[in-house]
């Protein structure tokens, strides 16, 4: 039986220093922490206020359309709205035009929370957008858009 090739420690440090995917894991980590804890009080995490966020729209929009949105298959997504349904801040009904989807809204204690948590996200945002001053938050968000 042959031995398992063996890699060399330098080649585990030059992974750590230059692997994009695990410095986007490790700040999306760290953005996601600070959100959630600012987000707390209000009883929302980050991910629910960005789901309830992508639902502020003039029409009612399909499950499709929120889990692209979000990079999300349907499956995610429906986990997703179950807590947010519980609560009574999002509701999903039948397409008038297609029985057989479903489209998403937020019920009007859902647009109070939204509205509630949306002065929160702005501070929160903007203790983020100070921290990357030096750094182009800019130039950091269009290098983001253009991996999607």
């Amino acid at each position: 039986m042959s031995k398992a090739p063996q890699i060399a420690f330098e080649t585990t440090l030059f992974v750590r220093d230059h692997c994009l995917c695990l410095h986007a894991q490790r700040a999306a980590r760290a953005l996601a922490r600070r959100f959630d804890d600012a987000l707390r009080p209000l009883g929302l995490t980050n991910g629910q206020f960005s789901l309830m966020m992508s639902l502020n729209r003039p029409e009612p929009p399909s499950m499709g359309s929120v889990a692209s949105l979000l990079a999300m298959d349907r499956t995610t997504l429906t986990a997703a709205l179950k807590p947010l349904e519980r609560r009574g801040l999002v509701a999903t009904v039948a397409n008038p035009a297609d029985k057989r989807s479903r489209l998403l809204a937020l019920t009007n204690e859902g647009r109070s929370l939204l509205a509630n948590a949306l002065p929160v996200w702005k501070r929160t945002h903007s203790d983020v957008d100070r921290l990357l001053a030096e750094h182009d938050a800019g130039g950091l968000r269009s290098a983001l858009r253009a991996l999607d």
